[in-house]
Parts: C-alpha cells; structure tokens; sequence
C-alpha cells in the first residue's frame, strides 16, 4: 500500500499508531480515574471525622465548661462610663468591661463578630464600636445595632465580691 502523494509507505507499518504502546492503555481511563476520585474523597471524609468528633463534644459540653474566676479590677478604679480592658477565658481573649452606673457592669469579648477586629468603648456614643467596618454594639446586651455584624458579642458574666470585679464565665451563645 503506497502513498499516492510521494509513493513510498511513511513507516514500516501500515498503521499510523505505531507510538502508541497499547500495554497500558487503558490504565486510566474514566472510570478508573472516577473510581479514584471517589475513593479520595471518602479518605478525606474518613480522616476528618476525629476532629468533627472533637469539635461535636466540645460544643455539647459546653454548658459544664468551668472557667476560672479572675479579678478584673477593684470598685474604686472605675469611674462610672469608664472601661477597662482585659483577657478572660485565656490570656489570648481580649475583652471589655464597662462600668454603666454604680452598681451595673457588662462585659464582653472585644473581638466582633463579622471579621474579629478589635472592639471599643465609646463613651461619647455610649455604645462599643469596630472601627474596621463600622460597626456598632448595645452596650447592654452585645447586640449588633449597626454595620455588618450580625450576632451579638459573646457576654462574660460577672462577680461583684470583697470590693472587687470578677469574670467568672463566658455565656454560651444561642442562635
């Protein structure tokens, strides 16, 4: 069979697939890649459920969780409107106490709620403000009341005791 073109036979075969080796061919085909695939994803899934399980009895044991109680400063060196800034449960979580009369505090984590920026007391505007994206909190409950954040600041409840404030919990947040 000669090629009409130049009429000589391009190779010493007869068939144009001569570089393929056909021992493997079909090694990865569809199906065997999809049976990869899938047998990837259910090792992915197979090997997060450790931690889902330590997220799950993390979050069900909340309730019982004990947090230390910490001084966070004596009656005396708050003026009422005033805030004093300080870290509870651990030494890496900011919060905020806020003095709003004379038998009436509140405290909350300062981290807000939409993207964790600093939160801070405004005594002028007699509310906790996120400069990062304008946001605002109710100093009273910790409820969101403008700009983007839409849960309210995680709440530290308080002990008045001996002339001195302590944080002796934080409350759970409810959706």
């Amino acid at each position: 069979m000669e090629n009409e073109k130049n009429g000589r036979i391009p190779f010493d075969e007869d068939n144009y697939t001569h570089n393929i080796s056909k021992n493997n061919e079909r090694s990865l085909d569809r199906r065997s890649f999809m049976k990869t695939l899938a047998g990837a994803a259910g090792l992915f899934a197979v090997s997060t459920l450790p931690w889902g399980a330590v997220a799950a009895k993390e979050l069900m044991g909340l309730n019982d969780k004990k947090y230390p109680e910490l001084e966070i400063a004596k009656l005396n060196q708050v003026a009422v409107g005033d805030a004093v800034e300080f870290a509870y449960p651990s030494e890496h979580d900011s919060a905020l106490l806020v003095r709003l009369g004379e038998n009436e505090f509140v405290a909350y984590q300062n981290a807000c709620t939409h993207l964790r920026c600093p939160v801070f007391w405004s005594k002028e505007r007699d509310q906790l403000v996120c400069p990062c994206h304008h946001g605002f909190f109710d100093v009273k409950s910790g409820e969101p009341t403008a700009g983007p954040p839409r849960r309210a600041l995680p709440e530290i409840v308080l002990k008045v005791a001996g002339g001195s404030i302590y944080a002796v919990g934080v409350k759970r947040y409810e959706a």
